[in-house]
């Protein structure tokens, strides 16, 4: 089948997740498109090396075209870079140091680690990012459309008696950072696919694929959301289109 469309939830620093699951995807050509989610950093050990691979060797991997989104955790850094969010870069748990020390070097922080002295100042203002990271961050889409649905990092918001289809949506910053209930449960429309909120916490009695396994792709009437865990523990899961085909860097094909 040719047109087909592999969308890859967000990866977080799991370069071992993003290999086991690209090894299971099937032969694409330049009929075939790959959308990443977005999140590409943070938390997992070794977000360098996915922005590298989501940047470059994914192109260099398959003729297929590459569409490659803003998640929320590229948008806090440019944030932090621009102007500072320390609300963003001091919780622990969203995982920058990890990401600061893939680029830098040093030991994989533990949980609940915080930068050493030296550290603090590029930390918290992202200096260590390499310029030409930078920019790629800056000219990330923040949505992307073709005939079997829309790609959006977190979803669209609800305004005036309708959903907001995401070129409606300005600014922009709630298609990255929304995480409400009724969109899952109540969007209508073409189906929408995103990362962003884990699985696990979504209503498992509205979801269309495995209800039992609340850790597993959750699949709405029409949202398909497939943050699994990678880089925090879980897995990274990818959805072909318009087969509905289900990958993941856990287990074969299904």
């Amino acid at each position: 089948m040719a047109d087909r469309t592999f969308v890859i939830g967000d990866i977080h620093g799991d370069l071992q997740a993003l290999r086991a699951l690209w090894g299971q995807l099937p032969h694409m050509d330049a009929a075939d498109t790959v959308v990443f989610l977005g999140d590409y950093v943070d938390r997992g050990p070794a977000s360098a090396a996915v922005v590298e691979f989501v940047r470059r060797g994914a192109a260099t991997a398959t003729t297929a075209r590459i569409v490659a989104l803003r998640g929320n955790h590229e948008d806090a850094w440019l944030r932090a870079i621009d102007e500072g969010f320390p609300n963003f870069t001091a919780p622990t748990g969203n995982g920058t140091l990890a990401c600061m020390r893939s680029y830098t070097g040093g030991p994989r922080p533990s949980k609940g680690d915080l930068p050493d002295e030296p550290e603090v100042a590029a930390h918290d203002r992202g200096t260590f990012f390499p310029a030409d990271v930078v920019a790629f961050f800056r000219d990330l889409p923040f949505w992307y459309e073709d005939a079997h649905g829309i790609y959006v990092h977190a979803g669209v918001p609800y305004s005036g008696g309708r959903w907001l289809h995401p070129s409606e949506v300005d600014p922009p910053t709630p298609l990255l950072w929304l995480r409400t209930r009724e969109f899952f449960t109540h969007y209508r429309g073409k189906p929408i696919v995103v990362g962003h909120t884990v699985t696990g916490v979504l209503p498992p009695e509205y979801s269309n694929f495995t209800p039992e396994d609340p850790s597993d792709l959750w699949a709405g009437d029409c949202v398909y959301a497939l943050d699994t865990g990678a880089g925090k523990g879980g897995f990274l899961t990818a959805l072909e289109l318009p087969l509905l085909q289900v990958y993941e860097s856990r287990r074969a094909p299904r």
